[in-house]
């Protein structure tokens, strides 16, 4: 196929040179950015930056287009799903170095600090690193591989190649594999910051593309997505793709762009990829259709659309991103100042730990007391809800106590009855009297368990809003002495319940000493 080409060269390295200028400040370091953002888990991963996705069907070419873009190749090949981790891949575009032949490096997040020059070794580490997340038999996960590539033949821009869509499950793939790929297709997209990048082969019908779908789902207006149409070379003859190229099929704001891929008799042959980009010259260049829109066709062309859109995109979203991450750095810092100067000797430490005790037991002592310099003027809080649940609740539960509930002329009759045997009394017996009367007398009991429970949580309260500065910089021990004083309060609820069966029974006997100081009087 690609015998006929002529004059092979690394057309991107010139255009490289044409525009080295575009991005060269922005692109890197929003690519930095990316790096920080996916480090810090999910703390700031509701932080969006710009970024291209690239979607399609399984074996639209998408990996053929990456490669391209590259100059090299490096990523996995074979006739079933290839890509099962989206692939961060950020390009870095590096001025060559004349002391060193090997301009050209991999580098992975997960293996920082070493560089790939063998760029089949980055190949297989890809492999590998699927294989430990998503398994050896087809299997897919969301989980990204970050790849920084550092070349002078790229332009700077970041790419997240994500899993084809597939119709059919293979391997241990489950039933529901194509929603799960359109659900991690669509995680990524649905990003406003996204330009995505939709990948089309010419060999189908590009009307009913499966990139150009689900791009419409997450990007109705057509407004951030860019269309590529692959394998433009393999079209059935006398048919062409150049009404798809201008947009008049599915328009797209951002345009198309035509590519030749290589075929897999080229890889397999080992053809290079600057004999394949001469080639794809070639082929536009002769076409009788192509030539006249050459300024929509050939990856040169796309690297330099995409670097242009991205930084267009980053400059217009620069504001806002800068917005949001001075804030986040001012509450950061704001938070950091709080947490004091480090401590290090013991001595330092010991002195540091008395001094928040004490200042959580002041804090604590203030809120019951009512004198907390940060008192709330919405609600009760503290002393003064406890002295409230005292003076008003617990006063209303008392009253709402019936002496005579359940107590009816029946039960008395009954009570003196038996309290007889079989003797007729003159006065009344001690025993039934003091049966009702401590029956009735247990109906505070109910009452006073809750009052000492609702006390007990809002001391739990008082003890969780204790945040003193000390206590802020120290989260574990703030968790200990939480659970310290609730061990304690626990502790004290024990006493609490039983003095108030003392007091209970207190009364009982009071009632029973007055009645038979009544008989006594009465005889």
């Amino acid at each position: 196929m690609m015998d006929e080409a002529v004059n092979p060269n690394n057309k991107m390295s010139t255009l490289t040179k044409t525009v080295a200028t575009i991005g060269s400040s922005l692109i890197p370091v929003i690519n930095k950015l990316h790096d920080i953002l996916a480090s810090s888990g999910t703390e700031l991963s509701d932080i969006s930056v710009p970024q291209v996705a690239v979607v399609g069907s399984q074996s639209s070419g998408k990996s053929s287009v990456l490669e391209a873009l590259v100059g090299r190749d490096f990523l996995p090949r074979g006739c079933d799903i290839c890509t099962r981790r989206p692939l961060v891949l950020m390009l870095e575009n590096r001025s060559p170095n004349s002391d060193d032949d090997r301009i050209e490096w991999g580098e992975f997040r997960h293996l920082p600090g070493r560089r790939f020059y063998d760029f089949s070794q980055i190949r297989r580490e890809i492999e590998a690193e699927t294989e430990r997340e998503a398994g050896c038999n087809k299997g897919v996960s969301e989980n990204q591989i970050r790849l920084k590539i550092s070349s002078p033949n790229v332009l700077n821009m970041t790419l997240i190649d994500l899993p084809g869509i597939t119709k059919v499950p293979v391997g241990d793939q489950p039933s529901d594999i194509e929603a799960r790929i359109r659900r991690m297709i669509m995680a990524h997209i649905n990003n406003e910051n996204c330009i995505i990048l939709a990948v089309s082969p010419a060999n189908s019908d590009l009307a009913t593309s499966d990139a150009l779908q689900i791009a419409k789902l997450a990007d109705p207006t057509g407004s951030r997505t860019v269309g590529v149409i692959t394998k433009l070379d393999i079209m059935d003859r006398g048919t062409n793709a150049c009404n798809f190229l201008l947009g008049k099929v599915v328009p797209l704001k951002l345009g198309y762009v035509g590519v030749v891929n290589r075929c897999q008799e080229d890889i397999n042959k080992n053809r290079s990829i600057q004999e394949a980009l001469a080639y794809e010259e070639q082929f536009f260049h002769d076409h009788p259709v192509y030539n006249s829109v050459s300024n929509h066709c050939g990856i040169p062309q796309l690297a330099k659309k995409l670097n242009q859109i991205l930084e267009q995109h980053i400059r217009k979203d620069l504001p806002h991103l800068k917005a949001v991450l001075n804030s986040r750095m001012h509450a950061a810092m704001k938070e950091l100042q709080t947490y004091g100067d480090v401590v290090e000797s013991k001595a330092e430490q010991g002195a540091a730990l008395l001094h928040i005790l004490r200042r959580y037991c002041d804090d604590f002592s203030a809120m019951v007391d009512g004198k907390s310099p940060d008192m709330s003027t919405k609600e009760l809080f503290g002393g003064a809800r406890i002295h409230y649940l005292f003076q008003s609740m617990f006063v209303k539960l008392l009253e709402e106590v019936d002496p005579c509930e359940k107590l009816t002329d029946e039960d008395i009759v009954y009570a003196l009855r038996n309290s007889s045997g079989l003797r007729n009394v003159l006065f009344v017996p001690e025993v039934p009297f003091e049966v009702l009367v401590r029956r009735q007398i247990a109906q505070l009991s109910d009452p006073c368990h809750q009052c000492l429970w609702i006390v007990y949580d809002e001391l739990i309260k008082i003890c969780l809003a204790c945040e003193s500065t000390g206590l802020k910089r120290f989260p574990s021990l703030r968790r200990h002495i939480n659970d310290v004083v609730r061990k304690f309060l626990d502790a004290a609820a024990k006493p609490a319940e039983t003095m108030i069966r003392n007091l209970i029974e207190m009364e009982v006997i009071y009632f029973l000493f007055s009645f038979l100081y009544m008989i006594s009087r009465i005889m």
